[in-house]
């Protein structure tokens, strides 16, 4: 619900049941349940109404702040990322519109997971976090990981015998977000990692939670990749069923960046070796030889 004040056109009865739904958020049943009993009566009195939120609001967006960050820790994001940052003029081929819509979080109202294919440093991961942070500001159970740590953290699950607890995290998330899949080598090869992300994706396939994953390698290269053909395929064919699917033709942002930081360096010591440059001490004046007949 918004934090704001509400809107001055919206009707008093309106901006009551506004109110009514702050209160809930901020626990105050006491009061909540008296606004409840004057729901059914017409008020006629804004500025009662207007005094009673500038009360509420302050607590409430304390509150909704407050339990946004607990909702950060919890998901374990690396780094915070907004669509405010992100350069949709450095991938042109992108399309914004989409990107925009899966910004409203309709998809996980939905159902719906979002896969992000393309090569290193074109912006998979940053669109990823910045769902994944704005689920955290919806009051969402978020988790983010990347693949290469959960199937390692469900590999340990699976030799100590606490596999089904290890899986719940994973599984219970309203929002995961499964980052760098293709990436770590460490991942390749083995066929009974194949089988420890079935256990966690589809089970949010059947439950309709949604799922964010950014890939390095083309959907067909996970066979390769988890060391089974057939469970794999499997796997990506449910996963894009009830999917929006995201393809990044594009530069790397992180390669031009880096570019541009040497350029900067090298002018930086350009100027450092011109400025160190000795200064050249000025020729003694020569003496003509009419001038040293005179002296004689």
């Amino acid at each position: 619900m918004p934090v704001t004040k509400p809107p001055t056109k919206l009707k008093p009865n309106e901006q009551l049941t506004h109110l009514h739904d702050a209160l809930g958020v901020l626990g105050l049943t006491e009061l909540r349940r008296a606004l409840d009993e004057s729901l059914d009566e017409p008020i006629q009195d804004e500025s009662r109404l207007a005094w009673l939120w500038r009360l509420v609001e302050p607590q409430l967006r304390r509150r909704v702040e407050s339990r946004a960050e607990r909702r950060v820790r919890e998901s374990k994001l690396p780094v915070r990322k907004t669509f405010e940052a992100f350069n949709f003029a450095f991938q042109p081929k992108l399309d914004k519109d989409l990107v925009m819509e899966l910004a409203t979080l309709r998809f996980l109202a939905q159902g719906k997971n979002v896969l992000l294919a393309g090569m290193s440093g074109t912006g998979k991961s940053h669109i990823a976090l910045a769902l994944a942070l704005l689920g955290c500001n919806a009051n969402r159970r978020v988790l983010y990981t990347t693949s290469a740590d959960m199937l390692a953290r469900l590999t340990m699950g699976l030799a100590d015998d606490t596999l089904v607890r290890a899986l719940k995290p994973y599984t219970r998330a309203e929002l995961l977000v499964v980052d760098e899949v293709g990436l770590e080598q460490v991942e390749r090869n083995e066929a009974r990692r194949s089988g420890l992300m079935q256990k966690v994706l589809l089970p949010r396939y059947n439950q309709r939670r949604s799922t964010v994953i950014t890939s390095n390698i083309a959907w067909e290269s996970w066979g390769d990749y988890l060391g089974d053909h057939l469970g794999a395929t499997a796997l990506v064919d449910r996963m894009v069923h009830h999917s929006h699917v995201i393809v990044i033709n594009g530069p790397s942002y992180r390669d031009w960046e880096h570019k541009q930081e040497v350029a900067a360096d090298r002018g930086a010591d350009k100027t450092k070796t011109e400025t160190a440059k000795p200064i050249a001490k000025p020729a003694a004046p020569t003496t003509s030889s009419g001038a040293r007949r005179r002296a004689k």
